[in-house]
């Protein structure tokens, strides 16, 4: 008899947990409360065509190629994977311009023309401290179940001390440029986890290496990944049921032992995987007895959230990259006002050009545009209101016509962290799960196993983090966890690890 596997949300961790058990032979049953699979992933419709309106970078392919292999595929034959030569483009209030690019030695040259020599040089030695600090991460971090600073420090041995766990990214930045804009935009990368620079760990230098290891753009955006992933899992005998709510998540016996629909449906399991935020489960959204699953998060320690904006417009004047960043004038202004609930009153714009990198404009010249500003993830008692949310885009316009880039807008949608709210319970909007704060940050977000046997987790607020490829790594984990306590359930069988993801 097939071991029975519910798991709940169809985000990119549900989907790669899916994927596997299933090809292992697993009945899986994946319920999503959307209509649509990829979690935060996802697209919007413009005047102008499909937008993405959650991740747009896909980055770290290496993870991707051995999950696919995994399951005896390659990536590409599933996924169209066009590298891009320029990985961003970032513009400051003075109106320099600085382009990052896929070749290191051209973004070296590209700083020195813009900050002078010293700073080139300060960048290679950035660069290699970063990709060592991925280096004695990857395995006995990024790679384990449930890493603990104690187990990393004797993995780790001296050379832990590369990693300056108890410096903040920003001031380490410090010792590598003088120049603020560059501090500016190597410590945005901290904002890919939700979290600030100013208070997130030097270990997140890693990230500025996983970019710079490649970008890669896709024809239908990030929602081809997500298609290729859910057809898998369904080539293999999953069954997906979306547009269902899970309304409980059935404890027996204090075990797991499948979920409640808001129909009143049950759908009886062996194993339930949770792929959702954990505060959702902490809340009591999927039941009482599912509380006790997790520590209950503290909101203080959420991650960021966002404002966005899907546009389709004419674009005329800045020369916009596929990524282009417009930096404000004042980054300790711009987190402090963060860090106190509030927008930015003069925020930092990503603005994602998807037509910019192989696409077209319609024929009336509009073309996709994703804006995106950071902002506190208050979207329970609906902050930022549109009071506030409506000055933060004419803002945005002023800060971008003064750059030389004017957008005449045909089509508009927009986002705000009591959607993201909505769309993700227990949130309140955060996007990351929890902020990358300190020190012992990471090493607070729970595991694959939760504290309810048979209930397991995986997704973006537990270990090893937010961001597409961590979501994917914490789906192969939990699969993974699952396969080696069903086994010793069972003398009957035996299995191994569900496919490596080490990026070396």
């Amino acid at each position: 008899m097939q071991d029975r596997v519910v798991i709940v949300g169809a985000g990119i961790a549900g989907l790669t947990a899916a994927m596997l058990l299933a090809h292992r032979g697993c009945a899986v049953t994946l319920v999503e409360a959307s209509d649509h699979t990829g979690g935060k992933i996802r697209a919007v419709e413009t005047g102008a065509g499909p937008l993405d309106s959650g991740p747009t970078v896909f980055t770290m392919r290496p993870v991707f190629e051995a999950l696919f292999a995994s399951v005896g595929e390659s990536l590409g034959d599933h996924l169209a994977l066009t590298p891009l030569g320029v990985l961003a483009r970032h513009h400051w209030p003075d109106g320099s311009t600085l382009d990052l690019f896929a070749d290191p030695a051209r973004s070296a040259e590209a700083i020195a023309a813009v900050a002078g020599p010293a700073e080139a040089d300060g960048f290679r030695r950035f660069c290699a401290d970063a990709a060592r600090v991925y280096r004695l991460l990857d395995a006995p971090f990024m790679q384990t179940e449930r890493p603990s600073m104690l187990g990393l420090t004797a993995s780790l041995g001296l050379g832990g001390l590369a990693i300056r766990p108890f410096e903040t990214l920003w001031s380490v930045l410090g010792s590598y440029f003088r120049d603020p804009r560059l501090r500016q935009l190597f410590g945005r990368y901290a904002t890919y986890c939700g979290s600030s620079p100013f208070a997130a760990p030097a270990t997140l230098m890693l990230i500025a290496h996983a970019e710079q290891e490649g970008v890669w753009s896709l024809p239908g955006g990030m929602q081809d990944l997500a298609r290729a992933v859910t057809a898998l899992a369904l080539a293999r005998g999953a069954e997906l049921r979306s547009g269902c709510r899970v309304a409980e998540i059935v404890v027996r016996q204090g075990r797991a032992a499948g979920i409640r629909l808001a129909t009143g449906e049950e759908i009886a399991a062996d194993v339930v995987i949770h792929a959702g935020d954990v505060g959702a489960l902490a809340s009591g959204l999927l039941g009482p007895e599912a509380r006790r699953a997790v520590p209950a998060p503290d909101p203080a320690l959420r991650s960021l959230s966002a404002v966005t904006w899907c546009f389709a417009a004419r674009a005329e004047g800045f020369p916009l990259a596929h990524h282009t960043v417009f930096f404000s004038a004042d980054y300790v202004a711009e987190f402090a006002a963060l860090a106190a609930g509030s927008l930015p009153d003069d925020p930092t714009i990503y603005v994602c050009a998807p037509d910019r990198s192989g696409g077209s404009p319609q024929a009336n010249g509009a073309e996709r545009l994703f804006c995106l500003v950071n902002a506190p993830a208050r979207g329970d008692d609906g902050r930022p209101d549109p009071g506030e949310i409506d000055p933060c885009e004419t803002r945005m316009m002023q800060r971008l016509a003064a750059a030389g880039l004017t957008l005449s807008i045909s089509d508009r949608t927009v986002t705000t962290p009591a959607d993201f709210a909505r769309r993700f319970p227990g949130t309140s909007g955060a996007l990351y799960g929890s902020a990358t704060h300190g020190a012992m940050a990471s090493f607070r977000r729970p595991g694959s196993r939760s504290a309810i046997p048979g209930l397991y987790l995986a997704g973006g607020s537990v270990h090893p983090g937010a961001g597409v490829p961590m979501a994917a790594t914490s789906g192969r984990l939990a699969a993974s966890a699952v396969m080696a306590d069903l086994t010793s359930r069972s003398t009957s069988r035996r299995t191994a690890m569900l496919g490596g993801m080490s990026t070396r």
